[in-house]
């Protein structure tokens, strides 16, 4: 059922906020805001640089009357507005909301009365009412959950997948009172065809998006030391993973890098609350400190593999196959390839990394190394496959490596014939 009189504005047109503009803009008056001219400028021709949403999904939208702009004022009539800006950690891993404070700002210089922000970045409990909502106040002079109201309905985005598109993602809403709860539920559950979760409140919510990432954080960074302990004990961690996944209730996780902008980041928005709450979180932060070892531990593995077979490792050349955080997608934020690539460059050896997605003058900005989007026409002495890339299952490797060489596999999708070593 479609919600009446409801004009929606988001705010954040990146992996979250274009595919949910998009989605609304089906059923309701829809305006996307962005900081990002340039952004902007393309969406309005139809092209998604994120790969998220398909030409003909956009042009659709557009068709219908979605607009993008990075004028403010052309949001004053909207009164529906969804906060999807990033929540990323600082060089200390310490919260940065930074960019909601600054879109609280945005929307509370044209809120009007009677107006619904609901917030979807990824924050700690607490976060939305506590620091968001009066930056909201004190811009537009308004009084909270009389003038204007708030909810908050957690982003669900898995980057990269075609299959679980925004619309087809069960969706979390809360609000700040019982009626508004009941309107963002409403608004949300007429475009999200999986259905809504109506949460009792907005801090439980939060939580729950919170735990969500912690949860396969903590459950990935388990098989990552079991990835080290099989190394010890000369045992294939696949096997083992194998052998124990025959039991009816033995979870299906994987070794491997765990970077983003989410799983890579938002346990430490639950570990910051938790201490200023008094408690110091032990498992959530052990979990994160070795999954964050993991890139030194596979740069490690390759030049034990390396010596075990006698190729010289100083000036040697080492492929790297892909560096974005995730297969299929060109995200290369918070990507943990990059340890990677400094470890082994520790070694004096030369690294050459080829990932057709990633955006080669986004790698010189953020990470000042230069990414191959063609393989190079020479051989190599050892190959780490990092991210499992479509384009990556086909190559061969024959004809990419030395007739000495090492081949390790962080994905696990490589043929074991071929292959040297893996997660």
């Amino acid at each position: 059922m479609i919600v009446d009189n409801i004009n929606i504005a988001v705010i954040g047109l990146g992996y979250v906020g274009l595919p949910l503009a998009c989605l609304f803009a089906t059923q309701y008056k829809t305006i996307g805001f962005d900081l990002n001219q340039t952004r902007v400028d393309s969406l309005m021709k139809g092209l998604d640089d994120t790969l998220e949403v398909s030409p003909n999904v956009l042009q659709s939208a557009i068709e219908n009357g979605f607009t993008c702009t990075t004028e403010l004022e052309m949001l004053r009539d909207s009164n529906f507005f969804i906060i999807t800006v990033p929540t990323p950690v600082d060089e200390n891993n310490h919260p940065d909301m930074s960019f909601l404070y600054k879109a609280s700002e945005s929307v509370g210089r044209v809120i009007s009365k009677g107006g619904v922000v609901v917030y979807e970045s990824t924050v700690y409990p607490g976060a939305t009412e506590e620091e968001c909502i009066p930056v909201v106040e004190t811009t537009s002079g308004l009084k909270f959950n009389t003038d204007f109201f708030a909810g908050y309905s957690p982003e669900r985005i898995n980057p990269g997948d075609k299959e679980h598109t925004v619309d087809k993602i069960k969706k979390v809403t809360s609000g700040s009172t019982p009626e508004i709860a009941r309107l963002i539920d409403e608004v949300y559950a007429s475009v999200i065809s999986a259905g809504t979760h109506l949460a009792p409140s907005i801090k439980v919510a939060e939580a729950a998006k919170a735990i969500e990432n912690a949860q396969r954080d903590i459950n990935i960074a388990f098989v990552n030391e079991l990835s080290m302990i099989c190394d010890k004990l000369n045992l294939d961690t696949q096997d083992v993973l194998e052998a124990a996944g025959t039991k009816w209730n033995f979870l299906p996780f994987k070794p491997g890098l765990v970077g983003g902008h989410c799983i890579g980041v938002d346990p430490y928005y639950l570990a910051q609350c938790a201490k200023k709450h008094g408690y110091h979180p032990e498992i959530i932060l052990a979990g994160r400190r070795l999954n964050d070892r993991m890139g030194e531990f596979v740069s490690n593995q390759v030049i034990k593999l390396m010596l075990k077979k006698s190729i010289p490792v100083i000036h040697s050349s080492i492929l790297v196959l892909g560096f974005t955080f995730k297969e299929n997608c060109p995200d290369i934020r918070n990507t943990k390839v990059i340890d990677i690539v400094n470890t082994l460059k520790e070694y004096h050896v030369e690294v050459s990394v080829y990932d057709p997605w990633a955006n080669t003058q986004d790698a010189i900005n953020e990470y000042g190394i230069r990414i191959l989007t063609q393989l190079p026409d020479k051989k190599f002495d050892a190959a780490i496959l990092a991210v499992a890339h479509e384009e990556f299952k086909n190559i061969l490797f024959t004809d990419l490596m030395e007739e000495k060489h090492v081949i390790y596999d962080v994905k696990g999708v490589l043929k074991r014939e071929i292959i040297d070593g893996r997660l």
